[in-house]
């Protein structure tokens, strides 16, 4: 069974990967000189950070389980 730090991961990076298609998206017609986009799309480049910090929050959830599955093997068995 994964560990809910380990969906976070690939999850974070999808959502980034969308954000940064939609940061790529509003700024070509900036450059082309074509009419802006609408606020959405805006909003939608916000994704990038977002994924980023759910990939940062899995790969720390992920640590802090193994960190804990090799103390709990290191300590010897109570008597």
């Amino acid at each position: 069974m994964q560990e809910s730090g380990e969906r976070l991961v690939p999850v974070g990076g999808v959502v980034f990967l969308v954000g940064a298609v939609a940061t790529v998206v509003t700024f070509v017609p900036l450059f082309l000189h074509l009419h802006p986009l609408p606020s959405a799309a805006y909003w939608a480049s916000m994704l990038m950070p977002l994924g980023f910090l759910l990939a940062l929050v899995g790969l720390f959830r992920s640590a802090r389980a193994q960190r804990r599955r090799v103390h709990a093997a290191a300590e010897p068995p109570q008597a």
